[in-house]
């Protein structure tokens, strides 16, 4: 290696030819003693070379410090020369080396070899400087160097006063420079500079930036400090953020972060008040620190505008014969609602835009109102949202909270329409009979603008503070009564009565829908179990009594776990279950309710009315008895008020034809009358047993038996008219169910007769009256001819006999 050395000691440019140690991350200086530990093979055997001959190694930098085999294009062109002072070999492979600047250098050239890397140096020597202005920049370089070492942890003390003693312009430059942590572009930049004037100037420049950095860091950790002391560790390092954020200004990604707010409230489409409003705010929120609670608010607020569907909405399926399809697969009956909706299709079709009607749909529970407005959504191929509105007594739930409150959010409404994703979802508003009022407000009152197809395209909720548009949305109300929804707010709803459904209606529901969805949750198939009509009925009549189907699908279900647990049981696993009438007792045990049926025989003062119960339609016995006494007039059986005043209305009635009856003029002076209702347990009320009572009465006082096929119903006045009554279809198949032939109706009821099943009124003959005296020559059997009343003293006994027989 000696006489290798010896060989390129000259390069071609005159220079002479030193090894090259190439640096990563650290500059060395002249006069700087620095320890380096060298792994690579081509340092080291630089390194090796350099101890042969003279000791004497050219250090620069790397450019990139990733680079393991840096090439010419790889380090500074200037660098410096270096003596080996101390060399040790470590276990690792590695050498650790301690060299000392000499002075500067300028790469000429570069002569590579296998082994290691020669470069062709050209010495740069400091450039004589004596003049007061170099004198001036070494007072300013050393009183800023003191004061970069009074801020700074890093540097000790002790340099101070060894830099003080420093007369040279260009060694204090590059002794200063060694000890401040500063880039390494900066030290290689005052590296490269040959006139000490210079390099003085650029490091006062460095040294007063790092200086003024020091103090900002010193400022925010006193600031820290006397906040930790208040607070907790928690505490501690939110203030520790706010407070280098407050120094330093926001932080990228939270400009990054409002500029995408920006974007997205300029691209979402809203309103022009609804921009307006969002840019306003967004331009608040710029102005605010990221860490109030201020921001907080003002972002929630601007996410949800934009998470608001402004113009993103489904396209209606207008196909008129897919929704039919879709509405008569999903329920059995309900012919007014799915009239209705074809209807409001079949207009949509026909013109770009209608405001959406607000539907309330008004029957008892369990009769499908829920369910149904789903089977709409998916008719129309619009998103569905349901809103349940039972026990909401607050207003802001409606209309949404003011932004001035904590935890304030917009009302059902809006979020409603935020989870469908879609300005014209159908939004289901359930139990709209069960809303409540307290000191919070009233919400039904808040609802009369939602459900206003001429207000709501200009909604207004609190939180939001701009207008929406809601007059895209189908509303849909369900409520079991009416009486208890404010008449304002049923004036803006289409109502659609759901009456409930007749035996013939829950059998069909049975057998179509809920006995294949309870055999597939208990694990049962159909060809091995099947319910015959008469099971269902059963089970309608002996185990529920309901106008919906829901106490059907769970006797339903308690029949199929009865079955699933015989299944396990059995050894034969191919087992047929044919469930009947008789099976249906075995598996529910004793029957829970019985239904009325008619008379043995015809009777005086006994007559089969017919009402209406929320459960269906039931038939009434009414009977009466005439008893010796004083005239007066008993009702019993747990009446209300009305159906006690159909009683006296009765008996007036009945007084004021005691002509045509056969009757003195004074014959209820030596008599009491009681009118019974059997089941005096069960509340009973309604105008429409008036007739009935009527002709108790008149069968009772005139010893005419009534005929017991036949069942009547209506309302009666003084004068002798029927009036019309209401659940005319119920009625109807009771007196089928209880095997009656003939019903007597109000003669205004005939038009009603067109929403009774066909079979029903094949099975019944239907006499429309419209006075009294019609319906008495129906209902009595025997046309008797009636004699005057005997004397007082035998009156008694002549009305006992006619009661005996």
């Amino acid at each position: 290696m000696t006489e290798y050395v010896e060989q390129i000691q000259i390069g071609e440019g005159g220079g002479l030819l030193y090894p090259l140690l190439p640096l990563r991350d650290i500059v060395v200086f002249p006069y700087m003693v620095t320890p380096l530990f060298v792994g690579r093979p081509k340092s080291i055997r630089a390194l090796e070379g350099a101890m042969e001959k003279d000791k004497t190694v050219f250090l620069v930098t790397q450019k990139d410090a990733k680079i393991d085999d840096p090439e010419a294009g790889d380090v500074y062109e200037i660098g410096t020369l270096g003596q080996v002072i101390q060399l040790l070999k470590l276990p690792d492979g590695t050498v650790k080396v301690l060299v000392e600047g000499k002075g500067r250098g300028r790469i000429a050239a570069f002569v590579e070899r296998d082994d290691c890397l020669f470069v062709e140096v050209e010495e740069l020597p400091d450039r004589p400087s004596d003049s007061p202005e170099v004198e001036a920049l070494l007072r300013s370089v050393t009183d800023s160097f003191e004061n970069y070492v009074n801020l700074s942890k890093k540097v000790p003390p002790e340099m101070v006063s060894s830099v003080a003693g420093i007369d040279d312009p260009g060694r204090l430059a590059d002794t200063i420079i060694a000890h401040l942590n500063v880039r390494i572009t900066d030290k290689q930049d005052i590296l490269a500079m040959a006139d000490p004037r210079e390099r003085l100037e650029q490091l006062l420049t460095l040294m007063e930036r790092e200086s003024e950095i020091l103090q900002i860091e010193k400022k925010i950790r006193g600031r820290v400090k006397s906040q930790m002391e208040r607070s907790q560790k928690e505490y501690y390092l939110n203030e520790q953020m706010r407070a280098i954020q407050k120094e330093l200004g926001e932080k990228d990604e939270f400009k990054q972060e409002l500029r995408e707010l920006e974007e997205k409230i300029r691209k979402k489409g809203m309103s022009k008040e609804g921009t307006d409003k969002a840019l306003g705010e967004l331009r608040k929120l710029k102005m605010m620190s990221p860490m109030s609670a201020e921001a907080s608010v003002v972002r929630n607020y601007l996410d949800w505008l934009v998470s608001l569907p402004w113009k993103k909405g489904t396209k209606d399926c207008l196909d008129i014969g897919r929704a039919e399809d879709i509405l008569e697969s999903d329920h059995y009956g309900l012919e007014k609602v799915k009239e209705r909706i074809l209807e409001y299709l079949a207009v949509q079709a026909l013109v770009k835009k209608i405001k959406g009607p607000i539907l309330c749909l008004v029957g008892p529970p369990g009769v499908g109102k829920t369910s149904l407005g789903r089977s709409i959504a998916k008719a129309l191929g619009r998103k569905f949202s349901r809103i349940s509105l039972g026990g909401v007594r607050d207003e802001a739930e409606i209309r949404g909270h003011r932004r001035t409150y904590i935890g304030a959010m917009p009302g059902k409404i809006i979020q409603g329409l935020r989870k469908s994703g879609v300005k014209n979802p159908v939004i289901l508003m359930d139990e709209i009979d069960k809303l409540s009022t307290d000191f919070r407000g009233d919400p039904s009152s808040a609802l009369l603008e939602v459900l206003d197809p001429e207000q709501n395209s200009t909604f207004g909720d609190h939180f939001l503070d701009v207008e929406y548009d809601l007059s895209n949305v189908l509303f849909v109300a369900t409520a079991n009564t009416l009486f208890s929804i404010p008449r304002p707010l049923l004036d803006r709803m289409e109502v659609i009565r759901i009456e409930g459904y007749t035996e013939e209606e829950k059998a069909a529901i049975a057998r179509r829908y809920l006995l294949a969805k309870q055999l597939e949750a208990h694990g049962l198939s159909p060809e091995r179990v099947s319910f015959t009509d008469a099971a269902f009925y059963e089970i309608i009549r002996r185990f529920t009594r309901e106008a919906g189907v829901r106490n059907l699908e769970r006797e339903i279900a308690n029949v199929c776990r009865k079955i699933a647990r015989e299944v396990v049981r059995s050894r034969d696993k191919e087992k047929r279950f044919n469930i009947g009438a008789q099976q249906v007792k075995k598996y529910l045990g004793v029957p829970r309710y019985s239904y009325g049926v008619k008379e043995d025989e015809d009777r005086i003062g006994l007559v089969t009315g017919l009402a209406w119960t929320e459960v269906g339609g039931e038939i009434l016995t009414i009977e009466t008895a005439v008893l010796p006494g004083q005239g007066k007039l008993t009702v019993t059986g747990k009446l209300g008020d009305v159906m006690r005043e159909s009683a006296q209305a009765a008996m007036s009635y009945v007084r004021s034809r005691w002509r045509e009856l056969g009757l003195e003029p004074d014959f209820y002076h030596k008599l009491d009358i009681h009118i019974h209702v059997p089941e005096g347990a069960i509340p009973k009320d309604g105008p429409s047993a008036g007739i009935t009572m009527a002709t108790a009465l008149a069968s009772a006082l005139t010893g005419r038996p009534v005929d017991r096929n036949l069942a009547m119903t209506g309302e009666i006045t003084l004068r002798g008219r029927v009036l019309p009554i209401g659940g005319l279809k119920e009625k109807l198949l009771a007196a089928k169910r209880a095997g009656i032939s003939k019903v007597l109706i109000p003669l205004d009821n005939e038009k009603n007769l067109e929403e009774v099943p066909p079979n029903i009124l094949k099975a019944l003959t239907v006499i429309p009256v419209g006075h009294m005296d019609q319906v008495l020559e129906e209902a009595l059997m025997v046309v008797v001819p009636v004699s005057p009343l005997p004397p007082p003293s035998d009156l008694t006994v002549e009305i006992e006999d006619r009661v005996r027989h």
